[in-house]
Parts: C-alpha cells; structure tokens; sequence
C-alpha cells in the first residue's frame, strides 16, 4: 500500500509541479513586467532551499511527502521575500532617478544599499518568528510530531539561508543587472 501511495503521490507531483512553476514565472513576469527580476527570483531560488536540505541532512530526515510540504511552503516565503526586496530596490532606484539626469555606480550602490537597508529590519523580524513558532514544532514529542518535525525541518533550515539570499545575493543581483544597464 505505501509504495502505491508514493508512485501516485509522485505521478502527481510530476504534471502539478511544471504547472505550479509557470504560473509562478508568468505571475512574476506579470508583478514586474521585466524577465531580468523573474530570473533573479527563480535564479537564487535554489539558495533559499540549501539551509532546508543541510538541516535535514544533519537530522538524518529521508525526503517524504511531509518534507516535500516543508520545502513548498519554504519556496512561497522565501520567494515572497525576495520580491518583496526586489520592490524595495526598485523603489530606491526609481527615487535615485527622479533625483539624477544621469547616475553613476556610486549612485546605484547607494540606492541598493538604502533599499537593502530598509527591508533588514522586516526580514530578520519574519525569520525569527518562523523560527521561534516552529522550534517547538520541531522538538516537540507526542502524536504527529513524527509528520510535523518532517514538515518544520525544511523551514528551520532554509529561513537561515534565505535570509542570506533575502539581505546578500538579491541586492548583489540587482546590482550586477543595473550596472550593465548604466555601462550599456
């Protein structure tokens, strides 16, 4: 019975998961209405998942159906917040626009780091409350807690390293993209 159960499960997840991905990319394209964002997105996506994978590896978690929901909603929060700091960016950069006929790097650096800077305060606040509400999920003993650590495991892990991608790579993204575009 169980292995039926897993080879449906994954028949499933084999036609929902291509599906679920191009209504994120084409929902994206649509939030930003440029390809270079989407790709920063879906690009350091991946990065976001690496603290879920670590964590797992270090509790000897296998991959489950339990896991695989952990790192579903892993992906929406870490998404959520790289396009929240997308905006952010954009915003600063907007600004720094209207304010200079002509910016240089100089210029762009600073509107990076003032629209970092405004979302550290509201990430580091989100990572600790995911973090502090699925702590005791996670070591917590009783029914369903076998399901329930599987499902928080990928969550603990990866907010750590999404909060890396979140303040590091998608400002340093953003800044390679907009350079190119002063250079070019």
């Amino acid at each position: 019975g169980q292995f039926e159960y897993m080879e449906r499960a994954h028949a499933r997840l084999t036609l929902v998961v291509p599906v679920t991905l191009a209504i994120i990319v084409l929902l994206l394209y649509l939030n930003f209405r440029r390809a270079a964002e989407v790709i920063i997105v879906l690009g350091t996506l991946p990065l976001a998942l690496t603290g879920g994978f670590w964590l797992l590896y270090l509790l000897d978690y296998n991959l489950s159906i339990a896991v695989g929901v952990g790192f579903i909603a892993l992906a929406g929060v870490a998404a959520e917040t790289s396009v929240v700091m997308l905006l952010y960016l954009n915003l600063a950069w907007e600004r720094l626009a209207e304010r200079t006929s002509a910016p240089t790097l100089a210029d762009l650096h600073a509107a990076v780091m003032e629209g970092a800077v405004q979302r550290l305060r509201p990430k580091l606040m989100t990572v600790a409350t995911i973090i502090a509400g699925l702590l005791p999920i996670m070591l917590g003993s009783g029914t369903g807690s076998e399901v329930m650590r599987r499902i928080a495991a990928p969550m603990v892990g990866g907010m750590i390293s999404s909060t890396v991608l979140t303040l590091l790579v998608i400002p340093a993204a953003f800044l390679l993209g907009k350079r190119r575009g002063l250079q070019g």
